[in-house]
């Protein structure tokens, strides 16, 4: 399996907080709400196993889960994907809009609305993560889902052996507190390329100090 080391595990999460910290400021203007967004732990994991983290193997059917997905190219290549459990993109949405929205019309925003989240936090982190590394990554349009987690990360049509990069994302408001998840599929060619950008920027930072 594809790890880290501390030194490399740390810059990593240091990085994807400074991008969750811009996304989470872009959404407290939104919702019109103070919104604090951290990034307490990183996991690579295969495609498989990630799936069944996200699911609820205890029982019988797996939860639902919202996705937006967006493909990234240039410093490396990835898959990310942004996801909450269904009933918590609902209530995101609904901080969105308000509480006057009758459910029927909440539902039928909610294609619109995940996206310009998704939108709004996986190019927060993906942008840190081009300026820190001081290359382009450019994205896709995003594109939503609903299914189980095992839907959501085969939608791209990556392999069960595919390494996913798994961030758990702490979404903390004043009234409300929500945990997502944005994964990164990478290939083995992208995961080389991460680690030797992590590594960059590490001795970059060490040089300036």
């Amino acid at each position: 399996m594809f790890e880290l080391n501390a030194l490399e595990n740390d810059a990593l999460i240091e990085i994807f907080n400074i991008g969750v910290g811009q996304a989470a400021a872009a959404m407290s203007a939104i919702v019109r709400e103070e919104v604090t967004m951290s990034v307490p732990a990183i996991r690579f994991m295969h495609r498989a196993a990630a799936a069944v983290l996200l699911g609820l193997p205890e029982q019988q059917q797996q939860q639902r889960i919202c996705g937006v997905s967006q493909h990234y190219e240039g410093a490396f290549e990835t898959e990310a994907i942004l996801m909450f459990p269904e009933d918590k993109s609902l209530e995101i949405v609904r901080l969105m809009v308000g509480e006057a929205v009758p459910l029927q019309e909440l539902t039928e925003m909610e294609q619109e609305a995940m996206c310009e989240i998704g939108n709004i936090i996986l190019n927060a982190c993906v942008g840190t993560l081009a300026n820190i590394f001081q290359h382009e990554l450019q994205g896709s349009l995003p594109v939503y889902h609903v299914g189980t987690s095992d839907d959501i990360l085969t939608a791209s049509g990556s392999l069960a052996d595919t390494i996913v990069l798994m961030l758990h994302i702490d979404f903390i408001l004043e009234k409300h507190q929500i945990h997502g998840y944005v994964a990164f599929i990478l290939d083995i060619s992208a995961l080389h390329d991460l680690k030797e950008q992590i590594n960059r920027y590490i001795a970059r930072a060490m040089g300036q100090a």
